[in-house]
């Protein structure tokens, strides 16, 4: 069975940091490309950002230079560090396994790929 767990986020003023991390298993996590999306309230999921399973990543252009997508392979875990948060990226964060091209817009966990449960980040302003 495939599971994503996530942990982390939380609330913090703006200007302040947070992570969050997914811990996956029931698949070959180093062959796999992981993403984190985020949903804001009324809104469907946007991608923040992507590692490869070459390492190379992806960001969206307004969370650029202030988050970091990580991975420990031996762990079979993916992180997000999120610095100079603001109040426009309160959000639910979910990690996705989504075994192909991660579309920037989708329906969260809408029976495409392998999604977590989600994790609150809220930035108060």
């Amino acid at each position: 069975e495939v599971q994503l767990v996530e942990s982390g986020g939380g609330s913090v003023q703006a200007g302040g940091s947070l992570s969050v991390s997914c811990t996956a298993s029931g698949f070959t996590f180093d062959d796999s490309d992981m993403t984190w999306y985020r949903q804001a309230p009324g809104n469907e999921c946007d991608l923040v950002s992507t590692i490869s399973s070459d390492g190379s990543t992806y960001y969206r252009s307004s969370v650029k230079g202030r988050f970091t997508i990580s991975q420990d392979n031996a762990k079979n875990t993916v992180f997000l560090q999120m610095n100079s948060l603001k109040p426009e990226d309160t959000a639910v964060y979910y990690c996705a396994a989504l075994g192909g091209p991660a579309p920037l817009r989708i329906i969260c966990r809408d029976g495409f790929g392998y999604w977590g449960q989600g994790t609150q980040v809220t930035v108060s302003s």
